[in-house]
């Protein structure tokens, strides 16, 4: 996988099927069976990744909708697009 920028464009794999669970979202891995468990901001992030877009994008969108410093914003959905990259779930160009 190539390096995770701004510039990424990021959408869901279609190795995987999910369903929302109260404010969070159960994620499985068809490649792997395994389940993957996300937050209510994951769970927002996998939302904005429904439809393929790029880092900053989603970077934007969570910026306008929670109070938080974009420098941690940035970190935050780095390491959680990165994780899901790694496991298969979605797709970086």
């Amino acid at each position: 996988m190539s390096p995770l920028t701004l510039e990424s464009r990021v959408g869901l794999s279609r190795d995987q099927v999910s369903t929302g669970v109260e404010e969070d979202v159960v994620v499985l891995s068809l490649k792997d069976s395994t389940y993957y468990g996300l937050n209510p901001v994951g769970a927002r992030i996998w939302e904005l990744l429904g439809e393929t877009r790029t880092v900053e994008s989603i970077v934007e969108t969570l910026l306008a909708e929670y109070e938080v410093e974009r420098s941690e914003c940035e970190a935050d959905v780095f390491e959680l697009v990165g994780e899901l990259a790694k496991h298969g779930l979605v797709d970086v160009e």
